[in-house]
Order: structure tokens, then sequence, then C-alpha cells
């Protein structure tokens, strides 16, 4: 039943892989002189919950392909909630590269402090913390009040009662979470643009004209791609929740549940691409190593058919000896 789920996740998780493990060893081993120190850290700690997010799906691809309870168990306590910290991680530092992009282009003077190292330091360790401490309580409650025999396809059939509240309670705040950054990110983008329209209005130098432009076009990426992965699991997540309520939910909203966290999981490969946006250094480190791969390949394609040409005119000198 599961064969469709088990491919995806398993193509998002090697692409995934690969991009995040070349954005990470750029992070670590390459200098960035071009990007704000501030914008920077909040990349960093996106491309990490984007890497262990990526980390979390070998889990969930093995609890589609197998039935026994144990691998169950340890994918509802542990692998699930993995998934679910990492992407709202993902969430909330999208919504602080866009706050940062709108202090910086529309308020530069008035929030000096927010585009400094230190907060953005502080703000991404108050994050993790934030993220961790429901989860690691969900887990731990999980565990200890176990009911199981044996026969459970969800992990919603886990909870006890205790647990059940917790859940609602952790759904209802990732909910209120989404919706925050949401408008936080919208609001962004619409103060940028009427200060883009406010600039060529007055007439302003074209250079200046053109970088809030610049600025606009990268929030509206950032945007485009945290609508795309995340609007549909949290439209289809409220209905799932609402008619679970009523004790009317069925098999095809399980469904659509399940093809809305591949949807989601989607931002492992497309958040690489908000760095390349962001990041000059990035996207001309990448230039650079394409270009470097490719004179390699071409150099050890023509070395290739200059042996094959040696080989076939000694064969040929041969035959006529």
């Amino acid at each position: 039943d599961f064969i469709i789920f088990i491919l995806v996740y398993s193509v998002l998780f090697l692409v995934g892989l690969v991009l995040n493990s070349f954005t990470l060893w750029f992070h670590c081993c390459q200098p960035q002189r071009n990007a704000s120190k501030s914008l920077m850290i909040y990349l960093k700690n996106l491309t990490a919950a984007d890497f262990l997010l990526c980390l979390s799906l070998p889990l969930r691809i093995i609890h589609y392909a197998t039935k026994p309870a144990t691998i169950h168990l340890l994918y509802c306590s542990f692998g699930a909630s993995i998934l679910f910290l990492n992407m709202y991680a993902s969430i909330l530092f999208m919504g602080y590269i866009a706050l940062n992009r709108y202090f910086k282009v529309v308020r530069p003077f008035g929030a000096f402090f927010l585009l400094t190292k230190r907060a953005a330091c502080i703000t991404s360790m108050t994050t993790w913390v934030f993220l961790l401490t429901p989860m690691t309580a969900y887990s731990t409650v999980l565990l200890k009040t176990l009911k199981s025999n044996g026969s459970e396809d969800r992990c919603e059939d886990l909870h006890s009662d205790s647990v059940k509240l917790i859940y609602r309670t952790l759904h209802i705040g990732a909910s209120a979470v989404f919706l925050l950054v949401f408008f936080s990110m919208v609001f962004s983008y619409y103060s940028a643009s009427r200060r883009v329209l406010q600039a060529q209005q007055r007439q302003s130098t074209s250079f200046s004209s053109r970088k809030l432009q610049k600025s606009r076009r990268k929030m509206l990426v950032l945007i485009c791609i945290f609508c795309i992965c995340f609007i549909p699991y949290h439209l289809i997540r409220l209905l799932y929740t609402f008619l679970e309520q009523l004790g009317s939910s069925d098999r095809v909203f399980y469904y659509l549940m399940e093809f809305t966290t591949i949807v989601s999981v989607l931002n492992v490969c497309l958040d690489p691409l908000v760095y390349f946006v962001f990041c000059k250094d990035f996207r001309v480190h990448l230039r650079l190593s394409l270009r470097s791969f490719r004179v390699r390949t071409e150099n050890e394609a023509r070395r290739s058919n200059e042996e094959q040409l040696r080989s076939i005119n000694l064969n040929h000198n041969g035959t006529l000896s």
C-alpha cells in the first residue's frame, strides 16, 4: 500500500542529503564575506534543520516498508517527533530570514540590535530549546504510558489520554506558530514591496531602486517555497483533526495527510535554493564548483579519447607490419 511513499521518501532523502551536505560543507569549510552575519546564522540553522530532517527519513521509510511492532513504536516515539521538530524549525528559521530582510530593507536603523550576530545566536538557541522541550515531553510520556496490542496502524492508536492531551496541545501550538510565521512573512513582503514603490515614486538612484527590487524578489522566492511546502499540510491537518473529533475521518484523509506530509518534506530539496538566492558567496562557489567539475569531466573525456586513438593506431600499425 505504501510503495509510492517509500519511493518518494527515498528520492527526497537522497536528493536532500546531497544538497544539504554540500550546503553544510560550504558553511563549515568556506569563508562567507558578502552576507550579513545574522542572516548567515539563520541560514546555517535552516540547513541544519533540513539535514536533520533528512536523517530522520530512513526510519520513516523502514516504518512504511516493514510491520514489526518495534519499528512502529520506534518511529512513533522518535522518528515522527524528529521529523516534525525539524519541520517547524525550518518554518521558524524561514520566518526569521524574512524578518531579517524586512528590518534590513524597511527599518535598517530602527532595529539595529535585531540584525546583530548576538541577537541571531540568542534567537536560534531559544528556538531549538522551545522546540525540543515539548517534543521531548511528548516522547517521554508516550513511552511511559504506552498502550499497545500490536495491531495499530497509526501512531495515534498508541496514545493514552494524557498523551492525547499533549498531542492536541502540540498541534494547536504548531498551527499557531505556522500562522504567526506565515502572516509575518506576508507582512514583510508587503512592506518591502511598498518601500520599493516609494523609492520608485521618489525617483531615487537607479542603484538603490534595483537593490530594493532585488531584496523583494528574494523574499518572494522564500515565501513561494514556504507556501508550496507548508500550506497544504496545515490545511489538511486542520480538516483531519476536525473530522477526527467528529469521528468521521476516513482513509482518504489519512492518505491526504501522508501526501501533504511528503510535500512538506520537499522543503529539504527546495531550501538550498533559499541559500542560493540569499548568499552571493554560495552562488559564486557553486558556479566555480560546477565549472571545475565540467572542466575535469571534459579533460577526462579528452584523455580517454586520446588513449582510444592511440590504441587504434597501435593496433593498425601492428596489423600493417
